[in-house]
């Protein structure tokens, strides 16, 4: 049974990544000219009904959309087709069996929940990377997305396990340290460090 379990687990966090992509708010603004003039009264008033929506919602909901929504459109056209398939098996299952796997993913801290924001491969790692990866400052966020999904399993494994033993204080220069390595020479080197 445990591999059914993680299968299960996956599933959940798989689906729960997926369903939540398109749920950015609306992406006109009423003073954009040309799309605006080129929609119908209709397509005007179902805009407007969407922007009412949005703003009805609380600013933390709104947030965590944009959030989820940033996260989706930074995943590989593999990783969305991925989720798009995840997404369609849950539409399939019985709505109680839905309901339990959603339980199960609100039930995971908001740690783990932003870590399956970064699809299915860095989702699974990231409980082990997040010590690295936390408090990334925003400068480095986008080379150090780029860097991990370069990344195969075992050399995010080396990485993990590297993750738990530098001291916070060290972490930044070893980020920094670690975005320089050559790619043709990162498997190499985190097994090096790895090993030391």
């Amino acid at each position: 049974m445990p591999g059914r379990e993680c299968k299960t687990l996956a599933g959940t966090l798989l689906f729960a990544l997926a369903s939540l992509w398109p749920a950015a708010g609306p992406a006109l603004a009423q003073d954009d000219g040309a799309r605006w003039d080129s929609m119908t009264p209709e397509q005007r008033d179902a805009w407007q009904q969407r922007r009412a929506a949005w703003d009805a919602l609380p600013l933390v909901e709104r947030e965590d959309r944009r959030s989820r929504y940033a996260a989706w459109r930074e995943l590989d056209d593999v990783q969305r087709a991925r989720l798009r398939a995840a997404a369609e098996g849950y539409a399939l299952l019985p709505a109680e069996e839905q309901a339990a796997l959603r339980a199960r993913f609100d039930a995971l801290d908001d740690m783990q929940q932003r870590g399956w924001r970064l699809g299915p491969a860095l989702g699974a790692d990231y409980p082990r990377l997040q010590p690295l990866f936390a408090y990334l400052p925003q400068d480095q966020r986008g080379a150090m997305l780029l860097f991990l999904r370069q990344l195969d399993a075992e050399q995010r494994d080396d990485l993990a396990a590297l993750a738990q033993r530098i001291p916070p204080q060290q972490r930044d220069a070893f980020r920094r340290e670690l975005l320089a390595v050559p790619a043709d020479q990162r498997g190499a080197w985190l097994r090096q460090r790895r090993d030391q």
